[in-house]
């Protein structure tokens, strides 16, 4: 596999140079004004050849995970853009709590019925932390096991959410997100929103502390009314495999239309980091101190969504 560093096709600059020599006849104000967005797209067509190049020539990496950084920011990513800005409008808040270098565990809230609030918090970081930083995120097994769906996961990041990969990735540098509600925190009903599941027995927990990494609790509002789910189809849930089967109020009755989400305004907040290097050697095998380092997490968590709440007007308009 090639890991020769990858330079990107560039443009030629066509209004620059030493001595320009004027046109002899001038285009007129609309042609000049349509001059910045050819550059753009010649630009965007450089990327794309540039792209493709080094698809073929296999001059790229991918670590042990499966996790492809070029496929995943040429690729995958683009998609999540209007998504993240003009449908969602997603304004991410304390950003600065996230380390620019070495590991650290994000642990969030999960809401939506589908997992949107996982794949916008990653492109979020991506997009708009300083350090440009990936979220190497935790997933079910359901989601690996899920044909094509498994492999782009593998592709942008992803692995299993068991404390090995985990610990592995933590030690490496990476930082991770966990999102410890599960499937009880996506499938929940629309009455429950905003009201945290249980945590689970603390698995992150202790895997931020074997890497002594800091806990940053996430906080999203926003995602819980993109699908409300009103119901759920246990027997069409038991014949997929599925953990439910939504019913929304335009699911299934709209066929596709109504899986489009509902545009909700969304808030990401991004708490202060929990520090657990302080807590010494063997302070994983401590279930006292894992319990009550999870019910900070959690509690920081919910009360953090209660305030954001108090402070939105309106679910779509913010």
């Amino acid at each position: 596999m090639a890991e020769a560093r990858v330079i990107p096709l560039r443009t030629p600059d066509r209004r620059g140079g030493l001595a320009r020599v004027p046109d002899p006849v001038d285009p007129g104000p609309e042609a000049r004004e349509a001059q910045p967005a050819a550059s753009e797209w010649e630009e965007r067509l450089a990327g794309v050849l540039a792209f493709l190049r080094r698809r073929v020539q296999g001059d790229y990496e991918v670590d042990e995970f499966g996790f492809d950084p070029d496929l995943t920011d040429h690729v995958l990513m683009p998609p999540l853009k209007p998504l993240y800005e003009k449908w969602f409008r997603v304004e991410t808040i304390g950003l600065h709590n996230v380390p620019a270098t070495g590991g650290a565990l994000l642990v969030a809230n999960h809401s939506g019925t589908l997992p949107l609030d996982a794949t916008m918090t990653a492109y979020g970081i991506r997009a708009e932390h300083p350090a440009h930083r990936h979220l190497r995120m935790l997933g079910a097994d359901l989601v690996f096991k899920t044909p094509v769906l498994g492999a782009l996961a593998r592709k942008s990041g992803q692995t299993l959410a068991c404390n090995p990969d985990a610990e592995r990735l933590l030690r490496s540098g990476e930082l991770v997100g966990v999102w410890p509600e599960g499937f009880k925190g996506i499938g929940k009903p629309f009455k429950d929103r905003y009201k945290l599941q249980r945590f689970g027995r603390g698995g992150f927990v202790s895997a931020a502390l074997r890497t002594g990494v800091p806990i940053i609790p996430c906080s999203i509002v926003g995602a819980e009314e993109i699908y409300p789910k009103i119901g759920d189809i246990k027997a069409l849930a038991r014949l997929f495999g599925f953990p439910y089967f939504p019913v929304t109020p335009f699911f299934p009755l709209l066929g596709p239309l109504g899986a489009i989400p509902l545009p909700s305004k969304w808030y990401i907040e991004f708490g202060e980091p929990i520090r657990t290097d302080v807590h010494g050697e063997g302070a994983a095998d401590d279930p006292m101190l894992v319990f009550n380092l999870t019910d900070q997490v959690r509690e920081t968590i919910q009360q953090t969504l209660y305030r954001l709440l108090t402070q939105r007007r309106n679910v779509f308009l913010g």
